[in-house]
């Protein structure tokens, strides 16, 4: 079997093996993917919702920002909550009524039913300052950036020795 080190230095391999949370954020990241692919019938004439989603960082102030496309769900439907470094979304989007006369569609390109995101959050946000708002289809949720801790003094520690 192949290690993970010889695979990535394998002559016509260009796989650089960053920090242990590059490498953790991309499992979540294939989790993810995978886990919406089961979930949603790709082969079938339904369709799920999947809201689009953009993260940004700012730097003053410093804050990481969330941008969400809910348009035509409503407020109530929405579930927004934070836990375990990720950002968790869930609700759903309801296909409007039939009008009295019926419907007949030409074409139908709008997704609608539940669904679920879930954003892995930086390491530095502070989950509990996190700020909401919804306004014009698009929800907005903003972390503050934890201040860094700033390095104390030298500290020396004895050592005993045991009996």
């Amino acid at each position: 079997m192949i290690s993970r080190v010889q695979l990535a230095t394998a002559p016509g391999y260009d796989f650089r093996v960053g920090s242990r949370r590059d490498i953790d954020r991309l499992r979540s990241e294939l989790e993810e993917l995978f886990d919406e692919a089961w979930r949603s019938p790709r082969f079938s004439s339904r369709r799920c919702f999947r809201p689009a989603v953009d993260c940004f960082h700012t730097s003053d102030p410093a804050q990481f920002v969330v941008l969400v496309e809910l348009a035509g769900v409503d407020l109530e439907q929405i579930a927004v909550t934070a836990a375990e470094g990720s950002l968790w979304i869930a609700g759903m989007r309801r296909r409007p009524r039939a009008t009295e006369g019926g419907q007949v569609y030409y074409r139908m390109e709008l997704d609608y039913g539940r669904f679920e995101r879930r954003i892995p959050l930086p390491e530095d946000v502070d989950e509990a300052g996190a700020t909401a708002t919804y306004e014009h289809g698009l929800l907005k949720v903003v972390f503050p950036i934890a201040a860094a801790r700033e390095p104390g003094p030298k500290v020396a520690i004895t050592i005993h020795r045991e009996r």
